[in-house]
């Protein structure tokens, strides 16, 4: 327990208390003495500016100001939004949108301040708007949006969840482009905008977003160059969670991008186009990921200084390579919990973070911070369909539902733990049982 992380549950060596009492008794009087003789010049300078509205009261708050964005007001002179040609939807490009923003900004200040300002995030998901044909897919759909909420409550992201198609004929996958243009625009508080799939699970809910690492860039997915530029591989990324920068050139690659859908004038050429660019492209109409491929190739010199592909965390993990290693991960986190007192230390979920980053540090100096040691940060169930239950022929619907309520109730102890419960079989949603002090050393 050498590390600084520990030094506040190191005391100092005692001394008597007859060696201490005339120290303090002294500094006693001196702090009660300044301390008088500054409200007394408050009192008077105030009083002095405005004799009949001081009060005791008034003193002990005038420090105080706001705390946070300031949420009660928004002022009068004109800004994009009182543009009547400001278009939502797609099909009026939007026009010089850093400087419209940048000037909103100004005008509301309290969200410009701070250093949380650059690293604002506004976490975006949704589902379609008509009832589950899977009988367990409203239910599964109400857990995975739990899971978001539960990760945004710790981070403190907002989160919007969609539930209606903002373009009729973008369905399918591309429903989150409309969705995400038109949530740069209703956010423009919001650095960042962070697209997860419905049926995504963020089963680290300590992992903090590195978003310092991408601050030259602006488009970020799970992927790998090589695999985009030898193999033109449909998996050489994953279009289902990404992070993307409120500005203009997002807007810009937002409009190319969901051109070559449905809401564009020809999907089915595209499709084409990217079925001869792409020979493991899966489906035969065009899709997002295919398209997003497709412009990293051939039109390279225009996005893709400013697309990051992350592979060095999961910010898209294939649940089929990872809900079967849940419970030896779990183990392994539990031991390091058992030899660093302060992990065990039970806290306020409001300070998870910190509890969070000096496990960060134990685990990489004990080199477990690695994939299928760590926790995944997003486990994806891709081609299990939950909502509808038209799952991919590869797996069986009881794959599916096993890793689904395995990463869910993975996900789920993390935020239970600072509750005191947690669910002791990753199979059994229903059972929670009490932890006992000092957990897991008791």
């Amino acid at each position: 327990m050498g590390s600084s992380e520990f030094s506040l549950f190191q005391q100092s060596p005692k001394r008597s208390a007859f060696h201490k009492a005339p120290s303090l008794i002294a500094d006693g009087f001196l702090f009660v003495g300044g301390a008088s003789l500054a409200l007394s010049v408050v009192w008077a300078f105030l009083t002095f500016i405005n004799p009949t509205t001081i009060s005791f009261d008034s003193i002990l708050a005038w420090n105080a100001g706001p705390c946070g964005p300031d949420l009660s007001s928004d002022p009068p002179e004109p800004t994009f939004y009182d543009d009547e040609n400001l278009s939502y939807a797609f099909g009026e490009p939007v026009k010089d949108w850093d400087s419209k923003r940048r000037e909103w900004l100004k005008l509301h200040p309290s969200f410009a301040a701070g250093a949380e300002a650059d690293n604002r995030v506004l976490l975006v998901t949704g589902s379609q708007p008509t009832v589950c044909k899977n009988p367990v897919g409203d239910h599964l759909q109400l857990r995975f949006f739990k899971n978001k909420v539960d990760y945004c409550r710790i981070h403190g992201h907002d989160i919007f969840y969609n539930s209606v198609l903002l373009d009729p004929k973008g369905t399918g996958f591309w429903a989150k482009y409309p969705l995400l243009r038109a949530a740069m625009l209703a956010h423009p508080e919001s650095e960042w905008i962070w697209w997860v799939d419905s049926d995504a699970v963020l089963t680290d809910m300590e992992f903090k977003l590195p978003l310092e690492r991408y601050k030259d860039h602006n488009l970020v997915v799970h992927g790998w160059w090589n695999m985009v530029y030898e193999q033109k591989s449909w998996t050489s990324l994953n279009a289902g969670v990404l992070l993307i920068r409120n500005c203009q050139w997002s807007l810009s690659l937002l409009d190319k991008w969901a051109s070559m859908g449905p809401q564009g004038p020809n999907p089915e050429k595209w499709g084409k186009i990217q079925k001869s660019l792409i020979k493991d492209k899966a489906y035969p109409g065009s899709d997002d990921q295919s398209a997003l491929v497709y412009l990293l190739i051939k039109e390279k010199s225009r996005w893709a200084a400013k697309i990051y592909l992350e592979s060095e965390y999961y910010l898209h993990g294939y649940w089929l390579g990872i809900v079967d290693g849940l419970d030896g991960i779990s183990k392994g986190y539990m031991e390091i919990d058992k030899e660093v007192d302060l992990l065990r230390r039970r806290h306020a979920e409001k300070v998870s973070l910190f509890y969070g980053q000096m496990r960060e540090k134990y685990m990489r100096e004990r080199g477990i911070w690695r994939e299928n040691k760590r926790r995944p940060f997003v486990t994806h169930f891709t081609g299990c369909e939950p909502c509808s239950g038209e799952h991919n022929g590869m797996y069986t619907w009881e794959a599916c539902w096993n890793g689904m309520q395995k990463a869910l109730n993975f996900a789920d102890n993390q935020v239970l733990r600072r509750f005191g419960f947690v669910h002791p079989d990753l199979l059994n949603s229903s059972l929670v049982s009490p932890l006992p002090f000092d957990f897991p050393d008791a």
